[in-house]
C-alpha cells in the first residue's frame, strides 16, 4: 500500500481532470492523474498539425471501411483523417444502446481537450435559478455569486477572448481582445436588433489567445493564428487544452504523477474504515490489476464514464453504486440539443472580405422564458450564427489558363448559417445503468445508455425553427431554409447529470462543493455533477466548479474534516 500511496487521486484527465490536477498539485498534495488512454504529449504526439491534405493517404477522408465499422464517431463533425487518432472507434469499446446515443469519446491523455469546440460561456443566476423556479430537477445548491469568482479564476488562466456586453443572461468575464465579426455578420446584427429591440447578438468567446498575457506565455502557448485545425492539436498553445496549459503547469510543481493506460475498474470501500481509501485499475495494454490509495479523490472521468466507474463501486454498503442511497445514480442524463439549423444567401457586400478562420461564431443568449414562463415549453436555447462566402475554386467547366485562374480566384456569394443550442430538462427515465450481461475488453460492465429526446425537446425545435426563419428573414437574408438534423442524443457531446448537485442526499448524490453527501473524500467536478444544462456550453463551468472544489477540499483536509 505504501508505494502506493499519494495524497490525492485524478480520474481522468481531461478539462475538469487538468483542473483538479493543477490545483492540487499546486496546493502541495502529492497527485496521482489516472488515465485510461494513451499517454499524448503536447507537441511531441500531434502528429497532423501541420500536414497538407496531399501529406495524408486519403487527402483528409475517412474510408469507407472506417465508416463502416464506426458509424457513430463518423457523424461527429470533427472526425477526419488528421484527428481520427484523438478518438475512440466504436469498434474498440462498445457500450450498449437502448436507443440510439452517439458517445463521442477521446480516450488519451488530456482527452477530449484536445478536440473540444472551445466555446466558453458563463452561466447567468437565471440558469441556476431555473430548476427552482420552473419545477424541474432540484434546486442547484449554489447561484451564480457563488461560482463568479471562479469563473474570474478560471478565464484568467485560460485565455478567453470576448467583448464586455453587458447583459444579464450572458454575464462578463475576465477577457481578451474577442474576435471581430465581418461586414456582413454587423448588418444582420444591426437589423435583427433593430427590429426587435432586445434580441442582441454578440461575437462568441473562446478559449483562444488573442492577445497572450505573461499568465499564458509562462505556460509555453502563443498566440492563435487562426489556421482552423485545432482538432489536430495546437503547435502554438493557441486554444485551451490540458496537455498544452494544465497538465505541465500540475508537473512544474514536482506533485504530479501521471500514469497513462489506466483503466479504472471502480473505487475501494474499506467497510472498517467507513470510507473510500483509494482506486482499483486495471492496466490497458498488460492487464494487469492495481490499487492506488489517497485521502482525497476527484472524479473526472467524463460525465458517462463517471456514472459508470460509482455504479461498478459496489460494496456491503452500497450495493447499488458508491453513494447511491437515493438509487439516483445514474438517473436524469441531460444533454444540448442541436438539431435545428438554417441556411440562407444574403445579397451584397461583394466588395467586402474577412482575414483567417475566426474559431468562433456570432451568438445570441437564450430570450426564451428567462425571467418568467412565457411559452408552452420550458427553458429554451443560444442561438449562433455565422456569414461566410463560398465559391473559391469552385469553377471547373472553364478552359486551362488564365480564364479558368481568374474565375478561381473570386469568391461566390454570401451565405448564411444559424444554429440551435437548446436546453434539454433532466428525467429520470433518462438514465444509464451497468449491462447485466455484457462486458469490455478489461471485464467491466458495458454501459446502456436509455436517453431520448421528448415532447418538450420537439416543441422547442419547433420554435427555433419559427424564430430563426422569422430574424433572418427581418435581417434581409434570401432562400432560408430550415433543417431538422433529427441527430440522435449524444452527438452534441455535452451529456450532463447522473450524479447531480443538491441540497439533500435524499435527492441528489453531491453537495454544494462537489462532495458525496455519503462519501465525502470523494469529489465529481465534470459533466456528471449538473443538475441541469442550461444553453451555454459547459465546459467553463466545469473549470469553475473544479478550482472550488479543490479549495474546499484541501481546506476540509488541513481541518481535519476529510481523512
Amino acid at each position: 500500500m505504501n508505494s502506493n500511496q499519494f495524497d490525492a487521486i485524478v480520474v481522468g484527465s481531461g478539462i475538469s481532470g487538468g483542473w483538479a490536477a493543477k490545483e492540487l498539485c499546486e496546493k502541495g498534495l502529492k497527485t496521482l492523474v489516472l488515465e485510461r488512454g494513451r499517454q499524448v504529449e503536447h507537441l511531441k504526439d500531434y502528429p497532423t498539425m501541420t500536414s497538407a491534405p496531399w501529406d495524408m493517404p486519403h487527402r483528409n477522408q475517412i474510408p469507407l471501411e472506417d465508416k463502416r465499422e464506426n458509424p457513430v464517431v463518423n457523424r461527429c463533425y470533427a472526425y477526419k483523417e488528421d484527428t481520427q487518432h484523438f478518438f475512440v472507434k466504436d469498434s474498440e469499446h462498445p457500450y450498449v444502446q437502448t436507443k440510439p446515443f452517439d458517445w463521442v469519446r477521446g480516450y488519451q491523455v488530456g482527452g477530449k481537450s484536445l478536440i473540444w469546440a472551445r466555446q466558453t460561456q458563463r452561466w447567468s443566476k437565471y440558469d441556476f435559478e431555473g430548476p427552482a423556479r420552473d419545477g424541474f430537477a432540484v434546486d442547484w445548491p449554489i447561484r451564480y455569486e457563488d461560482i463568479a469568482p471562479w469563473y474570474s479564476y478560471v478565464e484568467r488562466f485560460v485565455g478567453i477572448s470576448g467583448n464586455y456586453d453587458g447583459l444579464d443572461t450572458l454575464p462578463d468575464g475576465e477577457f481578451l481582445p474577442a474576435w471581430e465579426m465581418n461586414c456582413v455578420e454587423k448588418e444582420i446584427q444591426k437589423r435583427i436588433l433593430d427590429a426587435y429591440g432586445d434580441r442582441k447578438f454578440v461575437i462568441g468567446r473562446c478559449a483562444h489567445l488573442t492577445q497572450p498575457k505573461e499568465v499564458h506565455l509562462a505556460q509555453g502557448r502563443g498566440q492563435c493564428m487562426a489556421r482552423n485545425q485545432c482538432y489536430r492539436g495546437c503547435p502554438f498553445g493557441g486554444y485551451f487544452s490540458s496537455n498544452s496549459s494544465t497538465l505541465p503547469t500540475a508537473a512544474k510543481t514536482g506533485n504530479l504523477t501521471l500514469r497513462p493506460d489506466s483503466v479504472v475498474h471502480s473505487l475501494i470501500w474499506d467497510e472498517e474504515k467507513n470510507k473510500v481509501t483509494g482506486v482499483r485499475v486495471i492496466d490497458r495494454v498488460t492487464q494487469e490489476a492495481k490499487e492506488y490509495f489517497a485521502n482525497v479523490i476527484f472524479l473526472n472521468a467524463a460525465c458517462l464514464n463517471t456514472n459508470l466507474i460509482l455504479m461498478n463501486s459496489q460494496s456491503n454498503r452500497f450495493p447499488n453504486g458508491l453513494g447511491n442511497d437515493s438509487g439516483l445514480l445514474g438517473k436524469y442524463i441531460a444533454f444540448h440539443n442541436y438539431r435545428g439549423t438554417l441556411s440562407a444567401g444574403f445579397e451584397g457586400f461583394e466588395d467586402g472580405y474577412y482575414y483567417g478562420r475566426r474559431p468562433t461564431a456570432v451568438m445570441l443568449p437564450n430570450f426564451r422564458n428567462v425571467k418568467k414562463q412565457d411559452t408552452d415549453f420550458l427553458r429554451g436555447y443560444m442561438t449562433f450564427y455565422s456569414a461566410g462566402r463560398s465559391g473559391w475554386g469552385g469553377a471547373r467547366d472553364l478552359p486551362f489558363g488564365a480564364e479558368f485562374k481568374e474565375a478561381n480566384s473570386v469568391p461566390g456569394p454570401w451565405s448564411v448559417f444559424m444554429m440551435m443550442q437548446g436546453e434539454t430538462i433532466p428525467k429520470e427515465s433518462n438514465q444509464v445503468r451497468l449491462s447485466a450481461d455484457q462486458k469490455d475488453a478489461w471485464g467491466i460492465p458495458q454501459l446502456e445508455i436509455d436517453v431520448a429526446y421528448d415532447e418538450n425537446d420537439e416543441k422547442l425545435l419547433a420554435d427555433f425553427l419559427q424564430q430563426g426563419e422569422e430574424m433572418l428573414t427581418k435581417a434581409g437574408c434570401i432562400n432560408i431554409r430550415k433543417s431538422d438534423s433529427k441527430q440522435s442524443p449524444g452527438l452534441d457531446i455535452h451529456e450532463m447529470g447522473g450524479v447531480r448537485m443538491g441540497r439533500d442526499p435524499k435527492t441528489s448524490l453531491l453537495n454544494g462543493f462537489n462532495q458525496m453527501h455519503l462519501a465525502p473524500n470523494v469529489f465529481v467536478t465534470d459533466g456528471a455533477a449538473m443538475t441541469s444544462t442550461g444553453t451555454q456550453n459547459p465546459s467553463i463551468t466545469y473549470m469553475a466548479l473544479t478550482a472550488r472544489a479543490v479549495d474546499y477540499a484541501v481546506k476540509e483536509l488541513k481541518k481535519g474534516n476529510i481523512k
